[in-house]
């Protein structure tokens, strides 16, 4: 029965982000997990009640991982279908460890509820975003994005409201457990108005004028983007679509251009040059790169009146872009196009078009905040190209502009994301949705574009605010068990 609760309420927590986005039904579902390792009679139990919360929490919320492999991948059903619960079974180890990890804490229910839970389960999420080049979705934070908890994001990013979640959940246990009720009521009140302070700070601020920006979504069927009968069409909607605008920077999604940019036809590219030379700035195409080696990378590319710039991806997608060193045999069952890319240098300049400095990233690179926030604060603006295409109709494009409005929040920047069915949007620098186009539509979206100075303490610190906390919280729960023993 505790497994069964566990894998309901990690399934539940899923409504909490996007697209359904009702935090409260995260909140009471950490609720419930921290009520299910109390009650649970050994550190074992313990695990097995994290392991199927979070095999509930990831079954259903990267279903679309499934979508991927199977539907556009090329995957036989059934070989899909296990190896996205393989996925779902290694991800729900994390929240399996941190239930071990409360449980064998010395101490009262109230202190492994409240400190030590909170604390395990953010450093287990912070290793889940790196460990095995990192899968950071569905960390807890992102369901208190439109909360008053929201104003933690510049301080310390995703992980620091992931703290402030689990906290506030933890203290809601001791309420609803008459365990010193008074003083969990103000341990919640205290988190819930100091996040609700915080939002009214401005770490950030405009400087110059707005850059009219067009956000280009040509609506190519996945199926179909590869296909070279559809080759010439795809470069057409793209270009009528950029000639069309009058912005001074045009902005193309991921592999926009579906060949390496050196065979497409130097007239087409002439062509695109000649829209940005008109409007006196600057296109951003994506479209892979490769060198006279053979080496290939997933690039970006400007055209227009600055000089040629680009950006190449730095953090590749395991199996979609690059194959890890043992599992060769894998893509024996995908169909994946351009599967064996090379990445980027950490470091690469910004992109100096259009009058702003902007840092470009690719598809997933925006669920790392702490790498984002490598290009500032001499960044001004933020774009992310995408091809979320490839989970089609499911959760994925919606999580997806979710992270990146914790992005914008995290840096204090705007964040433009431009993608080939969707959602293409444009997020302002407090995390708030500007505008957007509906999914699988082509379409143009028209934004003004504000240049942002200044850093945010998480662009200063990163992740470090929220692991310090996490271990301080560590170290109190340490104290009192110590002191309570002493007595």
């Amino acid at each position: 029965m505790r497994a069964v609760l566990a894998a309901v309420a990690g399934a539940t927590a899923v409504g909490g982000f996007a697209p359904l986005e009702q935090p409260l039904l995260a909140l009471a579902s950490c609720v419930v997990l921290l009520h299910l390792w109390q009650v649970a009679p050994s550190p074992r139990a313990a695990f097995g009640v994290g392991f199927w919360f979070g095999l509930g929490l990831f079954g259903a919320g990267v279903s679309w991982v499934f979508v991927s492999l199977a539907r556009f991948g090329g995957m036989p059903a059934p070989l899909a279908g296990l190896a996205t619960l393989g996925l779902c079974a290694y991800l729900a180890l994390y929240p399996a460890c941190t239930g071990w990890l409360q449980a064998r804490a010395p101490g009262p229910p109230w202190v492994r509820a409240t400190l030590v839970a909170p604390a395990a389960w953010v450093v287990l999420e912070w290793l889940r975003g790196w460990v095995l080049t990192g899968f950071p979705w569905l960390a807890m934070g992102y369901a208190a994005i439109d909360t008053p908890l929201a104003g933690y994001a510049p301080l310390g990013g995703v992980y620091l409201l992931s703290l402030a979640t689990l906290a506030c959940a933890g203290a809601l246990w001791c309420l609803l457990s008459g365990q010193g009720r008074a003083q969990a009521a103000v341990a919640v009140g205290l988190i819930v108005a100091a996040g609700a302070a915080l939002q009214t700070v401005r770490w950030t601020a405009p400087i110059g004028v707005a850059t009219h920006v067009t956000l280009l979504q040509g609506n190519v069927a996945q199926d179909l983007k590869f296909d070279p009968a559809r080759y010439a069409r795809t470069l057409e909607t793209y270009a009528q679509l950029a000639e069309l605008s009058q912005a001074r920077l045009i902005v193309m999604p991921e592999t926009a251009l579906p060949r390496f940019l050196d065979l497409v036809e130097p007239a087409y590219l002439e062509r695109l040059d000649a829209v940005g030379r008109r409007n006196g700035g600057d296109l951003l195409i994506g479209a892979p790169l490769r060198d006279a080696s053979g080496r290939y990378t997933n690039s970006v590319v400007s055209l227009g009146t600055s000089r040629r710039q680009a950006y190449h991806k730095v953090h590749l997608v395991p199996f979609g872009e690059f194959v890890p060193p043992g599992f060769g045999w894998v893509m024996r069952w995908l169909s994946v196009p351009l599967s064996d890319f090379s990445s980027g240098a950490r470091d690469q300049p910004l992109l100096e078009v259009a009058g702003q400095r902007v840092a470009v990233n690719v598809c997933y690179e925006d669920a790392f905040g702490a790498e984002i926030a490598r290009a500032l604060p001499a960044a001004t603006l933020l774009v992310n190209v995408s091809n979320v295409a490839w989970f089609g109709d499911s959760l994925a494009p919606a999580q997806h502009l979710e992270i990146a409005r914790m992005r914008a929040l995290e840096t204090g920047r705007m964040v433009l994301t431009a993608t080939n069915t969707g959602i293409t949007a444009a997020i302002g620098a407090n995390g708030a949705l500007l505008g957007r186009l509906p999914q699988f539509a082509q379409g143009r979206l028209e934004i003004a574009a504000l240049a942002f100075g200044g850093a945010t303490p998480f662009v200063r610190l990163g992740n470090s605010l929220a692991l310090v906390l996490a271990a301080v919280l560590l170290a109190a729960a340490g104290l009192i068990a110590r002191l309570q023993r002493g007595r």
